[in-house]
């Protein structure tokens, strides 16, 4: 077997959402908002993070007839490296900074936080709901997320956009794995739009209204910003072991032991390089160490 898995689907992209062409009006409308404000990074920030996932929602499509895993085992690595990276340089010493303890109990509160709610999150799978607990989950992880990097760009405006542009990285890949496993269960993709809006929704407004300036709650919150980002980057790790993510999307058995070998190999490349690309680009926009 090679390194593209086929699978047989009948579905197509289907009629648009409207939960997702709301999402769309609601991230124009506070666009609106930041850029009366001034608030450009962030504006950029929410755009890039909705277009990569938006232009990822027919590519995971069309996906359901033939999946690269190589690319996407790619895609998951770039993401999870630069992530980790931006997390560990650019919020980490920020945090330690302002109060060593207290930035260190955010970063903590914000790992745990952030597996507790990844944990819990698939619990809801398993329930017969109103609405698709797939949606759900990444529509709540996107308005997290955004929440968090509004504050962080509103307290802090001399971050650069290198921070911001890392930590959405991973939204290509996420919106190509749900919009597969939306149309696979015969659900609309388009509802991706939601968490694709989800970042600018939520980041544009804590933007706005920032943190009040306390050295204290600053310490704590970009620790807790800190430990989120690092919990999402290592999850977005490209395990390439029978029942993790690449290998559910790509359709790939416990019988492709070769195919899954060689995905390893490129699951480590494309990790460090994502690493390597952030440190390249902060010594380049920095002259030098």
């Amino acid at each position: 077997m090679g390194i593209t898995e086929t699978v047989d689907s009948n579905t197509g992209l289907g009629r648009p959402s409207w939960v997702g062409v709301t999402a769309v009006a609601l991230l124009l409308g506070v666009t609106g908002l930041a850029l009366s404000a001034g608030l450009w990074k962030v504006t950029v920030i929410s755009w890039v993070a909705f277009v990569a996932m938006a232009v990822a929602i027919p590519l995971g499509v069309r996906a359901e007839g033939s999946v690269n895993a190589r690319r996407l085992v790619w895609g998951y690595g770039l993401a999870s490296g630069a992530m980790l990276t931006s997390a560990a340089a650019f919020i980490v010493p920020q945090a330690i900074g302002l109060h060593p303890k207290l930035g260190g109990f955010g970063i903590a509160a914000g790992v745990v936080v952030g597996f507790g709610g990844h944990t819990l999150g698939h619990r809801v799978s398993h329930l017969d709901l109103p609405f698709d607990s797939t949606a759900a989950q990444i529509s709540a992880h996107a308005l997290s997320a955004g929440l968090v990097i509004g504050l962080i760009y509103g307290s802090m405006p001399d971050v650069g956009l290198l921070l911001g542009l890392a930590i959405v990285s991973h939204k290509g890949p996420a919106g190509y794995a749900s919009a597969r496993r939306l149309v696979r269960s015969g659900r609309s993709p388009w509802v991706v739009l939601l968490p694709a809006a989800g970042v600018g929704i939520a980041a544009i407004p804590g933007a706005y209204v920032g943190l009040p300036s306390v050295t204290t709650l600053n310490a704590f919150v970009f620790g807790f910003a800190a430990g989120i980002f690092l919990h999402v980057a290592l999850d977005f790790l490209p395990r390439c072991e029978v029942g993790s993510e690449v290998t559910e999307v790509a359709g790939i058995t416990e019988h492709d032991h070769a195919l899954l070998d060689r995905l390893r190999s490129h699951a480590v490349l494309s990790t460090t390089v994502g690493a390597v690309v952030v440190f390249g680009a902060w010594t380049a926009l920095n002259g030098g160490f």
